[in-house]
């Protein structure tokens, strides 16, 4: 039978010496050391990555001769505040691709329908179908150095046939028409991956433009209105498939009846490669609140979404993708709450077409 101090000896001796312990500690943190040394320059990889610079991000090295080309297809509306039901074919045509900017042309038609039965998108008169508008966009866009931007301007004309029907007030209407109405249109732009701000400015021009004095008699009862818009947006993308923006826009006309300041709210949403449904949401005094709703579908667009047949194509950023997009704010806005009895000696004839 072992004595007391044999025990005491036995366990000393199971336990490592102080000097022992002492070298495994140093021993595990120089390992651990070892290894932080040797993973640093891929956490520092790793921090550029997530810093996400242009050049790292590959946008640097894209070629606006691949990523900006010929694309077109088919859009169409629901009816809004002043604007029609509509649908119909357009396309992107680049003129002259460089290193860093873009000359293009942008046309679209449409053939317009008839409003909704009942209700006017001009506030009392509805508007019949059967009628073609067309847009044309010609305009210069450039990226930054750094290519974090894109910036851009477009200039072009509108025209808007409207054919009329019944009014949605009650009140019993003849002599219907058909009436031309057409517009400039200027709009500037900055896009980034993140942000972008879009600014219009639409101008009705011809015999019954802004600031002509005159406006076309739509029907024995009421004369149209072609508007004055001016306006900015400012939108986010939410998603990269995903983006909303709000806006203000101030409209002008004539006798001064649908002048107005309003406010309104986009969301569009990529579900494929080219394929973009959208909403708009907007009120003023004299529309008031007003819904919307487009689709857009476009060949040869390299974007987000579905993935393409055989190779894969790199997915572009939207500063990118912004080189190449549908110009916006294309339709010639219609108000008709002007009577053309309106107490200014104007009266409705057959051999009338317009009230003075």
């Amino acid at each position: 039978m072992e004595s007391p101090l044999q025990d005491r000896y036995r366990a000393a001796k199971s336990q490592p010496m102080p000097m022992v312990r002492s070298i495994r500690r140093h021993l595990s943190i120089a390992g651990t050391a070892v290894l932080v040394l040797a993973s640093a320059p891929a956490i520092a990889d790793s921090v550029k990555v997530a810093q996400g610079t242009a050049a790292e991000l590959g946008v640097m090295s894209v070629s606006l001769k691949d990523a900006v080309k010929l694309n077109y297809g088919i859009q169409g509306q629901l009816q809004g505040a002043g604007t029609p039901n509509e649908a119909g074919i357009g396309g992107f045509l680049p003129l002259r691709v460089g290193k860093q900017s873009v000359t293009f042309l942008d046309v679209l038609a449409n053939v317009n329908f008839a409003d909704y039965p009942g209700y006017s998108s001009i506030t009392n008169t509805t508007v019949a179908g059967g009628t073609v508008s067309t847009s044309t966009r010609l305009g210069q866009r450039w990226l930054n150095g750094d290519r974090s931007w894109m910036y851009g301007f477009n200039f072009g004309y509108d025209s808007r046939p409207m054919a009329t029907g019944p009014a949605d007030t009650g009140v019993n209407v003849s002599n219907s028409r058909t009436v031309f109405f057409q517009q400039m249109a200027f709009n500037a732009e900055a896009v980034s991956n993140k942000w972008s701000a879009n600014g219009y400015w639409l101008i009705p021009v011809g015999q019954f433009g802004w600031g002509n004095n005159s406006v076309p008699a739509l029907n024995s009862n009421y004369g149209g209105d072609s508007l004055m818009t001016v306006g900015l947006d400012v939108g986010y993308n939410l998603t990269p498939s995903a983006r909303a923006s709000v806006g203000y826009y101030y409209q002008d006309g004539y006798r001064n009846a649908a002048d107005a300041s309003g406010a309104q709210f986009k969301a569009d949403y990529i579900i494929a490669n080219g394929l973009t449904v959208g909403g708009k949401l907007s009120y003023d005094p004299v529309f008031n609140t007003s819904a919307s709703a487009n689709l857009k579908y476009r060949f040869g667009v390299n974007g987000y979404g579905a993935p393409g047949k055989g190779k894969k194509q790199p997915v572009l950023m939207p500063v990118v993708q912004a080189l190449s997009s549908t110009p916006v704010n294309r339709n010639v806005r219609v108000y008709d709450d002007y009577p053309c009895d309106y107490g200014y000696g104007d009266q409705i004839t057959d051999s009338v077409t317009q009230c003075n």
